[in-house]
């Protein structure tokens, strides 16, 4: 062992403690009172999609949930307790990257940064400052479905760049993206308040009143606010049932008009491991020629213990979406998903089918089917 390399282990035991844990612990006392922990996932998956004239399939970083590392540092200062949380995305070659036209991959940038927040926790609730969740953030994926980490209300993870084909087989449509959203809230660098639980409702849990901007996009300085109302509870019978609301009001700095995203969703999960969620969404903006699209969701799904390596999920959805891109288009959108727990290694399999259909009331473009195959682990 070097000098310098037994200086950094010194340092390191000094600040974190006398015996570093197991790599699966991954938690560490600090000499100056609270503790560090240490998290993160990868979510590789082969991806394969069908524009109704070619297959593209890559092994690909899952934009449905992407491989990031994060740090929490917990205090606690009496009754209340103080959190800093950084984490970031590795931004390894993702599924939002690919199209018919290849890959175009990014690499690593400051907006990759999804968390740079501090945070304190009372009796009367919970302020945070700093990069993090938007309160609208989670209102419209609600979901209590096992299924729900390969299937949800956002369909467009997989295969979001790709451009649709017109009748003659050319690719003169719009992406995936532009026909299919689920107005979910963002992250920003922002002020925020959740208020404490109170009979299963917060103004927050994920809710309260936010404002901020995206300071770490340099694309971005708009001026958003977020208002949101969420509950949660298990009742008698060991049904569990989740829901929410929220608006989000975003200013362009460049003037052109101000968006309104109304969004929420709602999920019930029974004892025997049926489950069902809906979601639904709407925006106004008055930018000059921007439309006012709106959706509905839907999803059945069932979980149960059919393996000794964990539990199994299964679902269906369907999703139905009009004015995206123009007035009078529509979007529709549905899927089929297998997800298999196992437990030794920490680590979710799955298998999934989407299929989008969209018509801009004068042409029906073709059909874009993906099948994805990919593992979520976590530690």
């Amino acid at each position: 062992m070097t000098s310098k390399t037994r200086t950094a282990a010194t340092v390191a035991i000094a600040v974190f403690g006398s015996a570093v844990p197991a790599f699966a612990e991954l938690k560490f006392d600090t000499k100056f009172g609270g503790h560090v922990s240490f998290y993160g996932q990868f979510d590789p998956a082969l991806i394969s999609v069908d524009d109704g004239q070619q297959t593209n399939t890559r092994l690909l970083d899952n934009a449905l949930s992407n491989s990031r590392l994060g740090l929490r540092y917990y205090r606690p200062l009496g009754e209340r307790e103080f959190m800093f949380r950084f984490e970031t995305g590795l931004r390894l070659p993702s599924s939002a990257e690919w199209d018919q036209n290849g890959s175009f991959f990014s690499g690593w940038t400051i907006d990759d940064i999804r968390h740079f927040d501090f945070s304190l926790k009372g009796r009367w609730g919970k302020t945070s400052l700093g990069q993090g969740s938007m309160v609208s953030d989670g209102a419209a994926t609600i979901d209590l479905s096992y299924v729900g980490l390969a299937l949800y209300s956002f369909t467009n993870d997989e295969n979001t760049s790709f451009i649709y084909r017109d009748p003659a087989g050319a690719l003169s449509g719009p992406t995936i993206r532009d026909t299919a959203d689920n107005f979910d809230g963002s992250r920003g660098w922002r002020a925020r308040y959740d208020t404490p639980k109170f009979n299963g409702f917060t103004a927050g849990v994920s809710g309260g009143v936010a404002w901020g901007q995206n300071i770490l996009d340099l694309s971005e300085d708009d001026d958003t606010l977020d208002l949101g109302v969420f509950y949660a509870n298990t009742f008698e019978g060991g049904v569990q049932f989740a829901a929410g609301v929220a608006y989000a009001r975003r200013a362009r700095d460049d003037n052109t008009g101000t968006r309104k995203d109304t969004m929420g969703s709602a999920s019930v999960l029974l004892r025997n491991g049926l489950s069902f969620t809906v979601a639904a969404g709407r925006r106004e903006d008055d930018k000059v020629g921007a439309s006012n699209p709106e959706y509905w969701y839907g999803k059945v799904a069932y979980e149960g213990q059919w393996l000794t390596w964990g539990k199994t999920g299964v679902g269906v959805d369907y999703y139905s979406g009009r004015d995206f891109v123009n007035q009078g288009s529509d979007t529709h959108a549905w899927g089929i998903a297998l997800v298999q727990k196992i437990e030794r290694i920490n680590t979710d399999a799955y298998l999934k089918y989407r299929s989008h259909v969209f018509d801009d009331g004068t042409t029906r473009y073709q059909r874009n089917q993906t099948w994805v195959l990919g593992a979520l682990w976590k530690f």
